[in-house]
């Protein structure tokens, strides 16, 4: 409840759902001698009209008031969870960095790795198809993939612009080591997968979507086949959500890294997870996060 108790509008909702229950009972007590307090709350009127306004009044300016907190783009989630703006998204990866001395690689693989146990926790074994783009979101996708192969799975790449970083150059030296098939194009056929890894782009991303990657996102868009989105749904903007126009991904899971980000409000899929988990109190604290407790040694938790 902290995240309607902790809002302007929250308080004031608790106070206007209050003038409800006490118009509502009202109803029933009176005529009979009602408390003192209520007596003075009502100027002593036995007016059946006033007290069915009063609770009207109060459901009216009640609901419009949560639907105020619903829409408010700073919210809390149900369990508190803080949701990053872009700019507080890429602050924390960069003091991440620069101040905790973090290497890229090293939160690439753990990111990956809480990804391929969130979609293992999910999506039961068989054909994988992970589609990677040329930034961190797409390593993420990579280091996935990995992790899927040795999970049991049987992952299959489309990595349709390559990076020349040197990072993401030995990601795909290890997926070739693993024996995972890197294709050319998108296959005609997503039937023949049990899911599909949306690992496109990441937080840094800005509408619009280019070639090749709108067609991509475009045919993503109408299949049947689960979508599990890294981070951010493919196409979205980070803040805003989906696009008004064009294509856009409808995920069936999404997978938060770090924190969710503001556009994690218009996901409306089946399963929501939180992973990343190598953010030091510290800092947790600073940006005023909130972070569930992981349970055990898991990697990733369901919000």
């Amino acid at each position: 409840m902290s995240y309607i108790t902790d809002n302007p509008y929250g308080r004031i909702l608790i106070c206007t759902y209050g003038l409800f229950l006490v118009g509502l009972m009202s109803i029933y007590t009176f005529p009979r001698s009602p408390p003192k307090s209520v007596q003075i709350f009502y100027f002593s009127s036995t007016s059946v009209f006033l007290r069915m306004w009063s609770a009207r009044s109060g459901l009216v300016i009640g609901h419009l008031l949560l639907r105020k907190i619903a829409t408010d783009p700073k919210r809390m989630t149900s369990t508190g969870v803080k949701y990053l703006t872009q700019v507080e998204a890429i602050s924390v990866d960069q003091e991440l960095f620069n101040e905790y001395k973090f290497s890229v690689d090293q939160l690439m693989e753990l990111a990956g790795l809480s990804c391929a146990e969130a979609f293992s926790s999910r999506y039961s074994k068989g054909k994988v198809l992970v589609i990677s783009g040329p930034g961190n979101n797409g390593g993420d996708g990579l280091v996935c993939a990995r992790h899927l192969k040795l999970f049991g799975y049987d992952p299959v790449v489309l990595y349709p612009k390559h990076s020349k970083s040197e990072l993401m150059e030995r990601l795909v030296i290890q997926c070739n080591g693993m024996g995972i098939i890197f294709l050319e194009q998108l296959p005609s056929n997503l039937s023949q997968y049990i899911g599909i890894v949306d690992a496109l782009f990441g937080f840094s991303f800005r509408p619009p979507t280019r070639p090749p990657f709108d067609a991509i996102i475009a045919t993503l868009s109408q299949t049947t086949v689960p979508i599990f989105s890294i981070d951010i749904p493919s196409g979205w903007d980070v803040e805003g959500g989906p696009p008004t126009e064009g294509s856009a991904l409808r995920p069936d899971a999404l997978i938060s890294l770090t924190a969710p980000k503001l556009c994690a409000k218009y996901f409306r899929g089946k399963a929501h997870f939180l992973g990343g988990r190598f953010i030091p109190p510290n800092m947790a604290s600073k940006y005023d996060l909130n972070l569930p407790l992981y349970e055990g040694t898991s990697s990733f938790l369901q919000l």
